[in-house]
């Protein structure tokens, strides 16, 4: 049924859970240099409105490709647990009932990028002389988006059954294919930022084919036929855990947006260096995201097989992993921020200011190692609702004010707005801790 590579249930869970989390990261890593090639090739060879265009183009698709993502871990967790249960035969219903409502998110998010791509870049607060251009990245984007949708959900499905080297080697084509068409495109024919979006969708449409074609020569444990492919009862299911996870993800996204503007308000270098400081936060918080994703298949599969035991223990091992990484992390932002932030800026102003803000975040690559872990631990455990409430408290009601008040200050710091988020996440970290506790204690009454 599943072989033992992709069975979670049995065995050693940190060697188990290692080999299924680095091709996560692998893949988390891609995504990350994929957004970086567009800007440096646009860069390198396209104007600056087409610079600013790609930069302000991308945060939206970032926006929809996080959500579909986090809509999408309710697919992972359910396949994952139907495998657990020795029911791998409802898995069809759950592809083919997939299949139709994200078809229907794909229509949805064309027709809104699509019509709406000028609205969305004023919106945006793209710069004047970038609109156009930001404009015609969004409407291209979303003419694609039904290539980057149907990835993200085959990713997903790949997960669930406990394959994650194939989403690895998806990615892997999508940046091969990504960068040619950079050179070739903006580089070779100087068409700018529609190069860059044109490309950005080719890769995506080429690696769902390549996914397409390994998922059907992939040895099932299940069928899919015709008539799975319709709105049926599994779909209430997986909507129940991914539909939290996804309104999380957008109020997040929103939120980040939000935070850009508090820091846009202290002048052009302190928005430069926290735009710089932002590309060495994303790569500080890979390990911890690849943990969450690979948490939720890991616990989820052994919840389904009734082992609730060693779902707690994988639990506390992906938090050992983390940490061990975090504190490394930690020592390289707190101590060589400054070297860091030089790979993206030579001018010293925007060094300086990237680095202040590196300071105060800091500690939230060693927290966000416990958070991240429990966080995949309650998605597997179908905890969703609970894992949006706990988010939404945290961004609405601690990051965000907190952040505001900190760059409202006479004597502002990007180091004192860099502190929310740790501090945030702590909070979170409490909250976690506290419905872990009420879980178990409900757990021993229900044994008793």
């Amino acid at each position: 049924m599943t072989n033992d590579k992709a069975d979670f249930t049995r065995g050693s869970i940190l060697k188990k859970l290692v080999a299924f989390m680095m091709p996560v990261l692998g893949a988390l890593i891609l995504q990350a240099a994929y957004g970086a090639v567009d800007l440096l090739v646009v860069g390198r060879f396209g104007s600056t409105s087409g610079l600013s265009a790609v930069s302000t183009g991308s945060q939206v698709l970032n926006l929809v490709t996080f959500v579909v993502i986090q809509f999408a871990m309710g697919i992972t967790v359910l396949i994952a647990r139907y495998l657990g249960e020795k029911r791998p035969e409802q898995i069809g219903a759950v592809i083919g009932g997939a299949a139709i409502v994200f078809t229907m998110i794909s229509v949805g998010l064309f027709v809104v990028m699509v019509c709406f791509a000028r609205p969305i870049s004023v919106l945006m607060q793209a710069p004047v002389e970038a609109v156009d251009l930001t404009s015609s990245y969004v409407r291209i984007c979303g003419s694609g988006i039904f290539f980057i949708v149907a990835y993200n959900l085959l990713s997903a499905i790949f997960r669930g059954l406990g394959d994650s080297k194939s989403p690895l080697l998806f990615v892997l084509v999508a940046c091969i294919v990504n960068v040619i068409g950079d050179l070739v495109l903006v580089a070779g024919l100087h068409m700018d930022a529609a190069g860059a979006a044109i490309a950005t969708v080719s890769a995506q449409a080429l690696s769902v084919v390549f996914a397409v074609i390994l998922l059907i020569k992939k040895d099932l444990p299940f069928k899919i036929t015709k008539k799975d492919f319709r709105l049926n009862p599994q779909c209430k299911k997986f909507l129940k855990i991914g539909l939290p996870l996804a309104l999380q993800e957008f109020l997040t996204q929103v939120s980040f947006l939000a935070l850009c503007a508090f820091v846009n308000r202290l002048g052009l270098e302190a928005s430069s260096g926290y735009g710089v400081a932002c590309k060495i936060v994303n790569f500080a918080m890979l390990v911890p995201s690849a943990l969450m994703q690979s948490m939720a298949s890991f616990v989820s599969q052994n919840v389904g097989a009734g082992k609730t035991k060693r779902a707690k223990q994988s639990m506390f091992t992906g938090i050992g992993v983390g940490l061990a990484v975090g504190c490394l992390v930690f020592l390289l932002v707190m101590f060589k921020g400054d070297m860091l932030a030089g790979f993206f800026s030579t001018d010293a102003a925007v060094i300086q200011n990237g680095y202040d803000y590196l300071k105060g975040f800091a500690p939230e690559t060693i927290v966000t190692a416990i958070m991240f872990s429990m966080v995949g631990y309650f998605n597997g455990n179908n905890k969703t609702v609970w894992v949006m409430a706990q988010g939404l408290i945290q961004t609405l009601l601690v990051r965000l004010p907190l952040a505001y008040f900190m760059s409202i200050q006479p004597n502002a710091s990007l180091t004192k707005i860099g502190l929310a988020a740790p501090i945030a996440t702590v909070t979170g970290i409490i909250l976690n801790v506290g419905f872990f506790m009420y879980l178990d204690h409900a757990e021993k009454k229900r044994a008793n």
